[in-house]
Order: structure tokens, then C-alpha cells, then sequence
């Protein structure tokens, strides 16, 4: 898969909150996300092209990002010529944070 950005993804997951039921796994075009007995795990972060997928797709809020910048990335680097990534997003206004404390 391809990297896009080495440490700036701004995927959040909250582990705790979650309930196991694999979408976001399911629905990652990238295998960022796997299951992990039971529960989802972060397998690849800098793989994240924050299509926004896996938090659209999440049942309880387990998992934000902010959607569209690595769609952006994908296009670019098509454009280019370079890793044909596809975009697999539709850009929306931002949702809030889920709040969460720590």
C-alpha cells in the first residue's frame, strides 16, 4: 500500500469504545484497520488516506478522521502518474469530535 504522509494522519480510535463489529476493517481501502480478537486495531496509520470510510462506517464513534485530504493525495498522485490510488470518499462538512475523556 502506498504512505502517504509518515506521522501527520489525523485518525483517532478509541479502542474503548469499541464493539468488535468489523466494519471499519470491512470497509478500509487500504487494511489500515484490522480486528484483533475481537476489536479493531490501527494496523498501518501511515497508509491512511483519510477517506473517512471506517469513522462514516463506525456504529459507536469508535474512530474519527478528518475526511478528504488524503483524497486529495490520491488525485494528485494519479494525476502524476505515480501509485493510481483511488479516492473512494465523499467530502462532507467536518464532523465534531466525539468527546471522549482521558
Amino acid at each position: 500500500m502506498s504512505e502517504y504522509l509518515r506521522n501527520v494522519v489525523t485518525l483517532e480510535y478509541y479502542p474503548e469504545k469499541c464493539v468488535g463489529c468489523g466494519m471499519c476493517a470491512i470497509v478500509c481501502p487500504h487494511a489500515v484497520m484490522a480486528m484483533d480478537n475481537g476489536k479493531a486495531r490501527v494496523d498501518d496509520r501511515d497508509s491512511c488516506m483519510e477517506c473517512g470510510a471506517c469513522s462514516k462506517n463506525c456504529p459507536v464513534e469508535a474512530i474519527w478522521v478528518r475526511a478528504g485530504v488524503g483524497c486529495a493525495n490520491a488525485v494528485i498522485n494519479t494525476a502524476l502518474g505515480r501509485d493510481a490510488s483511488s479516492c473512494c470518499c465523499v467530502i462532507e462538512p467536518e464532523p465534531p469530535r466525539p468527546h471522549h475523556s482521558r
